[in-house]
Formats: C-alpha cells, sequence, structure tokens
C-alpha cells in the first residue's frame, strides 16, 4: 500500500468538500447481464455466489478509487489488494459477518471462502466484525430484484469502505439473466466518473467469462 501526496493530489479540494458532509457517501444502481456469470458458474459447479462475488472483487482491485480509503488520522491509503467482508445467512435466519481474502485464482478463493463461511455459520451473534478497511462490505439480496438500496451507518465512525449488494436475478424478455447491483461510494474518495470505470470493469468482467 502506499499513501496519497495530499499537497499535489488533484482531487485535494473534493475531498475536503465532501469528507465535510455529514453523509458523504452516494450510490448507484445498475442492472447488469450475469447470464454468461450463471452459466459458466453452473457449468463447473462453481457456486454462482463466490464466482460472482469474485469478478466483483476483481473489478474493485483494477479500479484504483475503489482502493482508496481514510486511515485513522485522516490521510489517504491506496491499497494493493482488496478483500471482501461479506454477511453470512445461517439457517435460523441470523447472519454473521466474515472476511473472504481475494485471490486472483477463483479456485483458491473460493475454497478458503467456503471454510470461512462454515465456521461463521457455526457461531452465534455477529461473527466477525472486520476492524480492517483492505475490504468492501458486500451482501446479496436474493430474494428481491431491487431498483435502489440504502445502508444503515454510524456517522461516528470514520467510514470509507465501499458497500456493494446484489439482489434478485431475473430474465429479460430477451432471455438474458439481468441481476441488480447497488454501488455507495465515498464522494471524497470517488466521483461518477469512477463508478464509471468501476463498472465497465465489472460489465467486461461478466460478460468474458
Amino acid at each position: 500500500m502506499h499513501y496519497i501526496d495530499f499537497s499535489t493530489w488533484k482531487r485535494k479540494e473534493h475531498f475536503e468538500f465532501f469528507s465535510s458532509f455529514d453523509e458523504p457517501f452516494y450510490g448507484v444502481t445498475v442492472d447488469l447481464d450475469c447470464t454468461a456469470v450463471y452459466r459458466t458458474a453452473k457449468a463447473n459447479r462453481y457456486s454462482f455466489y463466490l464466482y460472482y462475488m469474485h469478478k466483483i472483487l476483481t473489478a474493485v482491485n483494477a479500479t484504483e478509487a475503489m482502493r482508496y480509503r481514510i486511515t485513522d488520522d485522516h490521510r489517504i491509503v491506496v491499497y494493493d489488494t482488496i478483500s471482501v467482508s461479506p454477511t453470512i445467512g445461517r439457517e435460523d435466519g441470523t447472519f454473521g459477518y466474515s472476511r473472504f481474502n481475494y485471490d486472483t485464482d477463483f479456485n483458491e478463493f473460493a475454497a478458503a471462502a467456503i471454510k470461512e463461511t462454515e465456521r461463521i455459520k457455526a457461531l452465534d451473534g455477529l461473527g466477525y466484525l472486520c476492524p480492517d478497511k483492505d475490504v468492501i462490505h458486500f451482501s446479496a439480496l436474493p430474494w428481491i430484484k431491487f431498483t435502489g438500496i440504502s445502508h444503515a451507518r454510524s456517522f461516528k465512525f470514520p467510514d470509507s469502505m465501499p458497500k456493494i449488494s446484489v439482489g434478485k436475478v431475473s430474465t429479460a424478455a430477451d432471455g438474458k439473466m439481468m441481476m441488480p447491483i447497488s454501488i455507495h461510494v465515498h464522494h471524497g474518495l470517488a466521483d461518477g466518473y469512477h463508478l464509471g470505470l468501476f463498472v465497465q470493469k465489472l460489465e467486461e468482467l461478466f460478460l468474458t467469462v
């Protein structure tokens, strides 16, 4: 990881402006064609959930602005690698937080994620309250075809981690499988342009499996 030279950073004023807001996060929701991802996962007996999560993480790591974080002493760090802190559902209707470390190799990523999932499912309560900043917060709502989403946040907590949620997959009139994806980011770290770069990369990864 390395730190941004704040004195020469072109977005210094943007960061200072949006960081002064009570709510500096903003979000967008996009509908992405996940047909190829789903078919490839099923053909290879992969977990569809882990397969599309890995695609999302790969796009995050390929987009520099999605790797920016604000440190506790108000500096800006760029992490080399971003992992994921997802919510893990349990059979009793509760969930626990966890951490899946990113690996460029999907099979390695999936094997470790499956072990962590089993560990969290065996626990009670919230599980692993991830204190790390080198993650995105991730949740899946496979029961809901949403067009927008909001997140519970404590404004006392100096949060700068992107929050990505996915919803129920539906089939369009042309036969394509479409998935809603919500992305919330700190506006002091990423603008609409940067979100556009992320979504463009994710679209490419979803189509080239």
